[in-house]
């Protein structure tokens, strides 16, 4: 990996003491993120979508891409693309879609074993391991390169599997990926079990009801994303706002505006 960017994303990651990398949704949450000391950001497929007045797996590469490349030209810390199954199937379109990735200016992206189709939604795991091959040749070969997140995705899609789920990581460990991530796994045991039975940095998706990041830590976890939460949680603000003011007439939602509005200004009037 030759890439000063990524190699600096990497580095971030240490067992013990987890990157918190929030996720951005767009140019303004980016800089905003920064603004307040994060030193790494990923964009969020899901709050992206919500923005284009659209669900989660309703945009197309193009669109990812200019939307992963204008924040990463906005911050100046690395960016780290959620790219979905990578918008593609076969491998070579997926080495194509990593390409273009790089191209983007980003850090790191990763890469889904969920197709989104109808049926049986998780590829079969040696297809799932010759794509992160491909992903991973494609991030790591030429003068650039990024950091390649590989995901397994059983257990948001219905495949309370663990044992496979780690098979899928080890796998996707010795096909060249840099970081691990299996999204929907809660329970400390099972994290530090996830953590013991592969050697790369681990990622995890804090969602309600999990340990703190002081735990997730002593478990040894190596970075730490929130998914859709924060663009979620500001739209949550704005329906609450909304509601307030059709239903009571009141104005109270200035309160938290006061609070956006001047960390708005000190992270953008630079």
């Amino acid at each position: 990996m030759t890439s000063e960017r990524a190699e600096r994303f990497l580095s971030l990651h240490k067992a013990g003491q987890p990157l918190l990398m929030p996720n951005a949704w767009d140019r303004g949450s980016a800089v905003m993120f920064e603004s307040l000391g994060f030193q790494a950001i990923a964009t969020t497929s899901s709050g992206f979508a919500a923005t284009l007045a659209r669900l989660d797996g309703m945009v197309t590469r193009d669109q990812a891409i200019a939307h992963a490349a204008e924040l990463a030209e906005a911050a100046g810390v690395p960016v780290s693309a959620d790219l979905e199954n990578c918008f593609a199937d076969e491998p070579a379109d997926v080495a194509e879609t990593v390409r273009l990735a790089i191209d983007a200016g980003l850090a790191g992206c990763s890469i889904e074993d969920y197709s989104g189709l109808e049926g049986d939604n998780i590829y079969e795991a040696g297809f799932a391991a010759e794509r992160v091959t491909a992903a991973a040749e494609a991030a790591h070969s030429g003068e650039r390169g990024l950091v390649l997140t590989a995901r397994a995705e059983n257990l948001i899609h219905g495949r309370d599997d663990l044992a496979d789920t780690i098979a899928r990581l080890q796998s996707y460990q010795e096909a060249g990926a840099d970081v691990l991530f299996a999204p929907g796994v809660r329970e400390l045991a099972q994290i530090r079990e996830l953590v013991a039975s592969v050697d790369l940095p681990v990622n995890v998706l804090v969602l309600p009801g999990m340990p703190p990041v002081s735990e997730l830590a002593e478990a040894g976890v190596s970075r730490i994303s929130v998914g859709g939460a924060f663009a979620f949680a500001a739209f949550g603000a704005a329906v609450t706002a909304a509601r307030e003011l059709m239903d009571s007439g009141t104005y109270g939602y200035w309160n938290a505006a006061a609070t956006g509005s001047k960390a708005a200004h000190n992270a953008f009037a630079h």
